[in-house]
């Protein structure tokens, strides 16, 4: 179908989908969201030759992305929401557990039944009509599964309490935290899923300690 070919070119793909209610924060126009991420590795090999990611710009991928879907978007008549831009914020959290089955997993983050820990969406695709689009897996993933996602983290910042984002920025830019700056290891853990490529996962995590920088000392002369 047209959606499947624009999106593979790209290295895209359809990674849940469902037909909204008015719960879901949608336009009543919008009878089918299909919910878009990465397909395998093949798209950091796209997005690598981009323009974005060569122009020094902030937010490169956030930027291709919304480029791409919203021209795909345009060609097939579908509005796009992207995870991005707010606030205000569109709701992928909650429209994960009803395109992909997603639910807490023991560290408290959302996992997929298919992707593990390594949930991420370029953007969502609204269709006025319901799509012809396969059935996604909706079991369990952790039901009888060994949670090596509890002892992953080497300082512990998973627990009840919740996620300890000091103590994990903390750790990974100390020179003990090397293995995490090429990816989180808790997600690395999760037996679930299949970790993006390298570049892929070091590029993630170096948004994330760029956005969550330790705030500058203010000292007078």
């Amino acid at each position: 179908m047209a959606l499947d070919r624009l999106l593979a070119q790209s290295g895209l793909a359809v990674v849940g989908h469902f037909e909204p209610g008015p719960q879901d924060g949608l336009p009543s126009a919008v009878a089918h969201l299909a919910l878009i991420g990465a397909d395998g590795t093949r798209m950091w090999e796209v997005f690598g030759k981009s323009a974005e990611i060569h122009d020094g710009a902030p937010h490169p991928l956030d930027r291709w992305s919304e480029r791409v879907l919203s021209a795909i978007a345009h060609e097939l008549g579908a509005t796009a929401c992207f995870p991005f831009g707010g606030p205000p914020w569109q709701p992928f959290i909650r429209w994960a557990v009803r395109g992909e089955g997603a639910r807490p997993s023991p560290v408290t983050m959302q996992v997929s039944p298919s992707r593990g820990l390594w949930m991420s969406y370029r953007g969502a695709l609204g269709f006025p009509s319901v799509q012809d689009l396969p059935p996604t897996a909706t079991e369990a993933p952790c039901i009888g599964c060994p949670a090596p996602c509890l002892t992953a983290c080497p300082v512990g910042a998973f627990s009840d309490a919740g996620y300890d984002v000091p103590r994990c920025t903390a750790h990974v830019r100390s020179e003990a935290g090397g293995a995490c700056r090429t990816g989180c290891l808790v997600r690395v853990a999760c037996p679930a899923g299949t970790p993006p490529p390298l570049a892929q996962r070091k590029f993630h995590m170096d948004a994330f300690l760029t956005a969550h920088a330790p705030a500058q000392v203010q000292t007078g002369n």
